[in-house]
């Protein structure tokens, strides 16, 4: 018998990563059959429409001005902070809610979403999301002992369900002291979907009821996808509703720098809270500084100086919105001329917003997938239904991949 020399919580670990997975049969294609000929809508990052890496010139240039000390000394633990107050001021955009707010720079949005569940989930506890929901949120709870449950995203009409919340909200409060709900959006991942400013006043509605009752809610807004949803004053204005909530509500923002300025690979982010409290504010800053020093010490200080000498400087940050801007509406008429297109063949997409991703419900994803590759076209199966990367197609193969996804489909069924 093999020796198992891993602990017992850690010895059944294994990651299944269905996109990683999807992009690896994509390459083979690729080397097989030629890149022109394939259609990669598996990647979760900006391609040209020459299907490179695209980023923002203004970033490049910046990045590469600093000094060797900016990319080789260590910062603060919990982050520089210029750039925390940089990421705050990001994050809201002129929308900053009245209220005690503090932040701690994180490895990325994932770095965020860790710290949250780490902090603020006791163990054995529930998180609570929707049923179409980035994979990762799973992982990141299974290593700290919680578990993910999910309530149904979208009633019959594909708008937001708020019967099925605010059940799940109740469910859950019956049987936990505490409870983190996380919410992709706007530009959810994977749908695109993005929550009205009438869903937030549902939502609010159902925690305000349940923090009545003495229970201690966190609601985490995973916003990594917030510049590809809109315009950025109308994409923000809901934050304002989080103003004046009961100091038994904590709101917190993971927010990422992957996105919004082509820098996945820098992982840089921050964990933002807001609160009534300051006590609350004062108490996150000690616990998420302590659990920063046992994860990663510290984060990238050259990627935290790059976000503040763009943010202090008038002319960089203006050109850097502009070619953000351009990124942005690349991305959103690659997905306006898939959900155009799935409208008139009868595919039924679900409602796409903005962002890098939509989404199509099925009942047998793998197969779904399995019968585009016949069309050399790759995309990521989940559990609910396909995931195709807008971000990734150029806007000339995005043509007719709908109509295709239909056909893969029929075939299965």
């Amino acid at each position: 018998m093999a020796i198992q020399m891993a602990a017992s919580h850690a010895a059944s670990r294994r990651l299944k990563d269905a996109i990683f997975g999807a992009n690896a049969a994509c390459r083979a294609a690729i080397a097989e059959h030629g890149e022109e000929r394939v259609i990669n809508a598996t990647i979760g990052a900006v391609m040209d429409d020459n299907g490179k890496l695209a980023h923002l010139p203004t970033v490049e240039r910046v990045f590469r001005s600093l000094p060797i000390e900016d990319y080789i000394a260590y910062a603060p633990i919990s982050g520089l902070p210029e750039y925390l107050e940089a990421a705050i001021d990001i994050t809201f955009a002129g929308k900053r809610p009245a209220g005690y707010l503090a932040a701690v720079a994180t490895a990325g949005g994932t770095g965020a979403l860790r710290t949250a569940v780490d902090d603020y989930v006791e163990r054995g506890d529930q998180v609570l999301t929707s049923d179409w929901f980035w994979g990762t949120y799973n992982v990141i709870c299974q290593e700290l002992g919680s578990s993910v449950t999910t309530f149904t995203l979208f009633d019959e009409a594909n708008n937001f369900n708020h019967a099925a919340f605010s059940a799940a909200v109740d469910a859950l409060c019956k049987r936990q002291d505490s409870l983190l709900i996380i919410l992709n959006t706007p530009a959810h991942n994977p749908t695109g979907y993005s929550l009205s400013a009438e869903d937030w006043d549902h939502v609010l509605d159902t925690v305000k009821a349940q923090a009545k009752t003495g229970k201690k809610i966190q609601i985490l807004v995973d916003i990594a996808y917030i510049d590809f949803a809109g315009e950025k004053y109308a994409t923000r204005a809901f934050m304002q509703k989080f103003a004046g909530l009961p100091e038994n509500i904590l709101t917190l923002f993971a927010f990422s720098m992957s996105k919004a300025y082509t820098f996945y690979g820098q992982r840089c982010g921050a964990l933002i809270a807001l609160s009534a409290s300051k006590t609350v504010i004062d108490e996150f800053s000690e616990i998420s500084k302590y659990t920063a020093r046992a994860t990663w010490s510290n984060i990238n200080r050259g990627a935290m100086t790059l976000l503040t000498r763009i943010q202090q400087d008038s002319a960089a940050y203006a050109a850097y919105e502009s070619e953000r801007d351009a990124l942005y509406r690349l991305v959103q008429e690659r997905g306006d001329i898939f959900m155009q297109e799935a409208a008139a063949c009868g595919l039924p997409a679900l409602p796409y917003k903005g962002g890098f991703f939509l989404a199509i419900p099925s009942s047998d994803p793998q197969a779904v997938c399995d019968a585009l590759h016949e069309d050399l076209i790759f995309a990521v199966p989940l559990k609910m239904g396909v995931r195709i990367a807008a971000c990734s197609v150029p806007k000339i193969k995005m043509h007719g991949v709908a109509e295709k996804v239909k056909r893969a489909m029929e075939k299965i069924s």
